[in-house]
């Protein structure tokens, strides 16, 4: 008897492992679970009837054939539960062969087992990150053909003046020059954003103090305060460690957040330059008192092109750049950006620099 158990064990396993082989090269999910349950009651079945032909006669079999009855309906119930899973995970695998298709609006239901649904969740996410991703692109295409487009349409328009014998060419020769900066810190902005994107972007890091910058930050957009009449302060906390930065890039980011809020600050407000210790971190942070911003502004003003009024485009707003770029030299630099709303109303902008020490 011990040699008939110890071989119906080892030919159970054997079976339990052939088996398990094969459920593996099965080319559905579905047929994998079917084949897993039928494997998982059919070899007990089949093991427990072995052993009642040979323990049992008359009468006790039927004890055994009770028992692989039981086993068989545990069968149907995995057979139930294969189908409910599988039409959970075809539900939603239509989201997904929808965005395929083209349609970026797709989402996967929600509901069914925890691991389905946190599933579908994360997609949904994902599907919202490639809408947005797919905007940005259009905006893109957008807006830099009208910033491109109308400063060679004032371009053509004084060289026809000038070729018509209208004006004379150094009537227009100043303005002229101005379309063309205009032109070139536009290609400039995009070539720069096309480094930051690809990561390729070379910075010379250095020890740098915190004072220096914002005072330069200062002096540059002072005539803009004043031209706005505008108050523009610093605060900068005591004992503020060195930064370690490249200046040039940082002084950007300072001088693109400080004339964005200028812009965005009625008359008499204030535009205020902030620096604070944030434990081994130096935090920056650029507040003014004007409207301050919706939740889409939020979540997507550091997205390229990205503009939450659309009418500033006429009011020399700029290409939508220099949010994005600030944000791509910010996380070249290892910090993080980020906008919310004051309290007192207004907005403010944060980033965060590594201290030099």
């Amino acid at each position: 008897m011990i040699v008939f158990a110890a071989s119906l064990a080892g030919a159970t396993l054997a079976t339990g492992v052939a088996a398990a082989v094969a459920i593996r090269r099965l080319p559905t999910l579905a047929m994998q679970l079917v084949g897993f349950a039928f494997a998982a009651v059919v070899v007990p079945v089949v093991a427990v009837l072995a052993t009642g032909f040979v323990m049992f006669d008359g009468h006790d079999l039927t004890v055994v054939l009770v028992a692989c009855a039981a086993a068989l309906s545990a069968l149907v119930g995995a057979l139930v539960l294969a189908r409910s899973l599988t039409r959970s995970i075809g539900r939603l695998q239509a989201a997904p062969a929808a965005m395929a298709a083209g349609e970026l609006s797709a989402r996967a239901p929600r509901g069914g087992p925890a691991e389905i649904d946190a599933l579908a969740s994360s997609f949904n996410t994902m599907a919202d990150h490639v809408e947005e991703l797919f905007d940005s692109r259009r905006q893109l295409v957008a807006w830099a053909g009208h910033d491109l487009r109308t400063p060679l349409a004032s371009l053509q328009a004084m060289i026809e003046a000038v070729e018509d014998g209208i004006v004379e060419a150094d009537h227009y020769l100043p303005a002229m020059r101005d379309q063309v900066e205009s032109l070139n810190g536009l290609i400039e902005d995009l070539f720069e954003l096309a480094r930051l994107d690809a990561g390729a972007i070379t910075l010379e890091m250095r020890p740098a103090p915190v004072q220096s910058l914002v005072e330069a930050c200062l002096r540059g957009a002072e005539a803009e305060a004043d031209a706005r009449r505008v108050h523009l302060i610093a605060q900068i906390a005591d004992d503020i460690p060195e930064v370690r930065c490249a200046p040039d890039k940082v002084g950007r980011v300072l001088d693109n957040l400080v004339r964005n809020a200028l812009r965005h600050t009625p008359s008499d407000g204030q535009v205020s330059l902030i620096v604070l210790r944030d434990a081994d971190l130096v935090r920056l942070a650029v507040e003014d008192t004007g409207e301050g911003l919706a939740p889409e502004a939020i979540r997507r003003m550091f997205d390229h092109f990205w503009r939450g009024d659309r009418a500033r485009v006429r009011d020399g707003a700029g290409a939508g750049l220099g949010l994005a770029i600030s944000r791509g030299l910010v996380e070249a630099h290892g910090g993080r950006i980020w906008a919310e709303n004051r309290d007192g109303g207004g907005a403010r902008v944060c980033f965060t620099l590594p201290a030099a020490s």
